[in-house]
């Protein structure tokens, strides 16, 4: 039985592996009547032979370790964080039920006072209060003063007197004149450099 066209290059590579099978006796017999079929199963031979007489490199010591300290290797979080809890636990039994109980015991400690603090929550929301006024007390005098330093005392009293409003209505005058003063200056030194 002999085929009517060429040799496909898997054909080519069963018959330079040497298969066996009811496939390669027309392949084998289609080689010995076709010169093109024959040359080409010969050039993938001498190919064969040419590659197998390369010599096998063999890597440089700590090859991998070298390519793989480059790779920058994606950790999860939880991976992360497991190693880390790993490195403090102990790798002793004893040691390891040791730090457990006194887990337990810091557990135990902290529970009982959240629930202590919470019982008594009253006393620290009124505590709280009282901080946060002394400090809204004390950040008003700090300003105050400030104000009083740059402004003078009989201008902060008028501020003051004013309320809200007037204490808004100086603010934005005083980021008015600011940003216009700036700008002149700016625009002065322009004119300087210019010049």
């Amino acid at each position: 039985m002999t085929m009517n066209r060429h040799l496909l290059p898997n054909e080519i590579d069963i018959l330079l592996d040497g298969e066996v099978g009811f496939g390669t006796p027309p392949l084998k017999a289609h080689v010995r009547v076709c010169a093109e079929c024959l040359k080409e199963v010969e050039d993938a031979k001498a190919l064969v032979r040419s590659l197998e007489q390369i010599p096998r490199l063999a890597p440089a010591p700590l090859f991998a370790e070298r390519v793989m300290a480059r790779v920058q290797v994606y950790v999860p979080w939880y991976v992360s964080l497991t190693d880390v809890i790993r490195g403090f636990v102990p790798q002793s039994r004893p040691a390891r039920l040791a730090l457990g109980a006194g887990a337990m015991l810091v557990g135990l400690l902290l529970t009982a006072a959240s629930l202590w603090i919470l019982s008594r929550a009253d006393a620290l929301i009124f505590l709280a209060g009282v901080a946060l006024e002394r400090g809204r007390e004390s950040l008003a005098s700090a300003v105050g003063g400030a104000l009083g330093a740059t402004i003078g005392e009989p201008a902060l009293h008028a501020l003051q007197s004013a309320g809200w409003l007037g204490m808004t209505t100086a603010a934005l005058v005083f980021l008015l004149m600011t940003a216009g003063a700036t700008s002149l200056l700016r625009g002065l030194a322009a004119r300087t450099r210019i010049r």
